[in-house]
């Protein structure tokens, strides 16, 4: 598994991976400290409900997402963004297709193998 990714991504050339019908991803730059991954969701595709023990920070850069954090729901927009603690509950239902931004850390290594 490499630790670390390429000084530049560029979107032609990554693999996309399909975790969910109707969710496809892209992982752009990392290292073991940081990740960055951009998330294409169809509309009607849900991120279920999961935790995971990383730090994660997720800007939507297109899209209308209904977003549950633990007890917590919001409807999120373009522009936007949110926060997960580590182990928190989360998940999401796309309302209008669109594109998330998710950072973690540390980096998601099951995310490469």
């Amino acid at each position: 598994m490499r630790t670390h990714s390429e000084a530049f991504q560029f979107e032609k050339e990554l693999e996309w991976e399909n975790p969910a019908p109707g969710i496809r991803r892209q992982m752009m730059g990392y290292d073991g400290q940081l990740m960055m991954v951009k998330v294409e969701f169809e509309k009607g595709a849900v991120g279920a409900m999961h935790q995971h023990y990383h730090s994660q920070a997720t800007y939507v850069a297109s899209g209308k997402f209904e977003l549950a954090i633990g007890d917590r729901k919001e409807i999120l927009s373009t522009g936007d963004g949110y926060y997960v603690e580590p182990d928190q509950p989360h998940g999401c239902v796309c309302l209008e297709a669109g594109v998330l931004i998710d950072t973690f850390s540390p980096m998601r290594s099951d995310f490469l193998s």
